[in-house]
């Protein structure tokens, strides 16, 4: 994979996720729990002209359709996790997860549509770093990295 473009802040993160959707109808987000679900919420908001589902980890018994609410996305009913576009959220690499390629790879193979997209959402390289870049087809990589300081008085 090569670099085709850099960003900073979360606001030029969000527009990088939605051009790479731009085309499309359907999203299913695969993540964590508390660490990824956040985040697949967020970018649900971002794209909530579309369809958005969020699977917990590789479980796809757990899809549930990404709604919008009075209170901002939200997870509802159980959803047809089958999409345009699989975004993996990077705390899937996380070792805590136990989640192995092989297993990523087969999933994505049940659920995304014939000529459908393949995108990684993470920050500081999360998939680089555990290798995923290269034993998973991915289209896209979306990664952000964080950076911040803590003021006191």
């Amino acid at each position: 994979m090569r670099k085709v473009k850099e960003f900073s802040g979360i606001t030029e993160n969000i527009l990088a996720f939605k051009e790479e959707v731009a085309d499309a109808n359907k999203i299913t987000f695969a993540g964590m729990p508390g660490v990824c679900s956040p985040f697949a919420e967020l970018f649900a908001y971002a794209v909530r002209d579309k369809e958005s589902v969020f699977v917990t980890g590789l479980d796809l018994s757990t899809a549930r359709k990404v709604e919008l609410t009075p209170q901002g996305m939200q997870f509802s009913e159980d959803a047809d996790p089958h999409a345009d576009v699989v975004a993996l959220l990077g705390g899937l690499t996380l070792p805590k997860a136990n989640i192995k390629t092989e297993d990523v790879n087969e999933t994505v193979s049940k659920i995304l549509k014939k000529d459908g997209k393949l995108l990684g959402l993470c920050y500081n390289k999360m998939f680089q770093n555990a290798g995923w870049d290269k034993e998973i087809e991915f289209d896209c990589i979306i990664n952000g990295n964080l950076e911040g300081f803590v003021l006191k008085k």
